[in-house]
Parts: structure tokens; C-alpha cells; sequence
């Protein structure tokens, strides 16, 4: 398969010798701006079914009907790794959203803490933002988008077995790698909003027999930097980076 193969998510079963009719914005997509006409190859991927090979079999305008030929690639889901996050407005949660998942968070969930200035989480929004990334970074596994609950209720339910990390900016600087060598997978990332976690917030967290708290060096970081830093770090050391995935 060529590398100017376009790819596209499509919400189907996907299998092979199956047919695919795409939505009327896909198939213009297709169709007027990448001018595909029948016998023109599409990566098409759901998330679920693996990465399939596809002809356009037929083309009108705004709609496309697709054949799929074979399985080029498994949806094979990456390190158990969550990541939560007190959500930012607008552009910054797209920014946010599409790193975390070519960063390869396998779920992302949002948690309102004391200081979180969205007053609002569209959800519907974020998936299109996972969709938008995996489609042009060549994932073919989509992580799960989660509603939006309480710092609080995030932790009172917390699944047992999992490790949590969060980012102190009220911590003093160290050895962040050799905190998180003794870690393992399942885990979860917990960044909080601009404002920082509050005291209050920060002492909860410490509690925890879970949680381990690290920093990101002297410099305090913009939510969204500190987003693609500690996850950067985290798939280094504990996913599919390095040696212990």
C-alpha cells in the first residue's frame, strides 16, 4: 500500500469482501477534494477490527461506496495507560486531546478539580479530535473518551490495581525516571489545570497508597506542555518506548 493512501475512520464493521458506504462528508472528501475515482485505494480503520485495504468501487457526488480487500494492520491496543486531565477551552483541549492520543493513552478521562475553568466538556468534540489524530498518525486503535466526574469521584472509585501519577508542581525536583521504574502497567497519568492542584487537593493525593507524585523539572508548565511531557515519559519508561511494555 502506497504511503499516499489516504486513511479514514469509519464507524462500520469492517471485514474482508465487505462493502462500505461512507458518510456524504467522507465521500465529498474523497470524492472533490482528493478526486478518488473507482479502482483508487483507502486505509479505512473503526478501532475495533484492525486496518483494512479498500478499493472505491463506486463514486457520485457526496457519495462513495468502498470493497474491502484484506486486513493490513490488527487494532492491537497500547500499554494500559490513562490519562486525566482537568479540561482548558477550546484549541488548547484539541491540542491536548490529539497528543494524548498519538502519545498512546488507551483511555482519556476528564476530572474537575477546584480550579478547572471549563465550565463544559464536549465530548462529542473530543472524539473527533481522537479520530482526526489516528487518522493521520496511523493508529489504528482509538481510545475511549470517558464523561467527565469530580477529582473526588475519579479517586473514590479508583480501580484497584492500577498506579496513579500525577504531576506536583509543589514538588521538589528529582530523579522522575527512577520514581517511575518501580511502577507498572495498569497505570494512570492525572495532570492538573493552570492553576495548579490546591492544598487541600495535593494532600488528598499524597494519601493515597496509589499515587506518586513527581515533577517535571524547575519550570512550571503550561497544562498542555506538561500533558505531552508526562506522557512522553511515562510511555519511555513503563509503555511501549522501552523495554517493559
Amino acid at each position: 500500500m502506497a504511503k499516499s493512501t489516504p486513511r479514514l475512520f469509519v464507524d462500520q464493521p469492517l471485514g474482508a469482501g465487505l462493502e462500505v458506504a461512507l458518510a456524504a462528508e467522507q465521500a465529498h472528501y474523497l470524492g472533490t477534494v482528493l478526486r478518488l475515482v473507482p479502482g483508487d485505494a483507502v486505509a479505512v480503520f473503526n478501532g475495533r477490527d484492525g486496518e483494512f485495504l479498500a478499493y472505491v468501487a463506486e463514486a457520485a457526488k457526496k457519495k462513495m461506496l468502498l470493497r474491502l480487500e484484506r486486513l493490513t494492520s490488527a487494532a492491537a491496543p497500547p500499554p494500559d495507560i490513562d490519562y486525566l486531565f482537568a479540561p482548558l477551552k477550546h484549541t488548547r483541549l484539541d491540542y491536548l486531546v490529539q497528543k494524548a492520543t498519538e502519545l498512546g493513552a488507551r483511555r482519556l478521562r476528564p476530572v474537575i478539580t477546584a480550579r478547572t475553568i471549563a465550565e463544559r466538556v464536549n465530548l462529542e468534540r473530543m472524539r473527533a479530535n481522537v479520530i482526526e489524530a489516528a487518522e493521520q498518525c496511523n493508529l489504528v486503535f482509538l481510545p475511549e473518551v470517558l464523561e467527565p466526574v469530580s477529582l473526588n469521584a475519579a479517586l473514590r472509585g479508583w480501580e484497584s490495581g492500577r498506579a496513579l501519577i500525577y504531576c506536583d508542581e509543589a514538588a521538589e525536583p528529582g530523579n522522575a525516571v527512577a520514581a517511575l521504574s518501580k511502577l507498572k502497567t495498569p497505570a494512570a497519568i492525572l495532570v492538573g489545570p493552570e492553576g495548579g492542584f490546591t492544598v487541600e487537593e495535593r494532600a488528598m493525593l499524597k494519601a493515597l497508597p496509589f499515587v506518586t507524585a513527581i515533577s517535571l523539572g524547575p519550570r512550571i508548565m503550561r497544562a498542555d506542555t506538561a500533558a505531552v511531557a508526562i506522557l512522553a515519559l511515562v510511555q519511555a519508561v513503563l509503555g511501549d518506548w522501552g523495554t517493559r511494555a
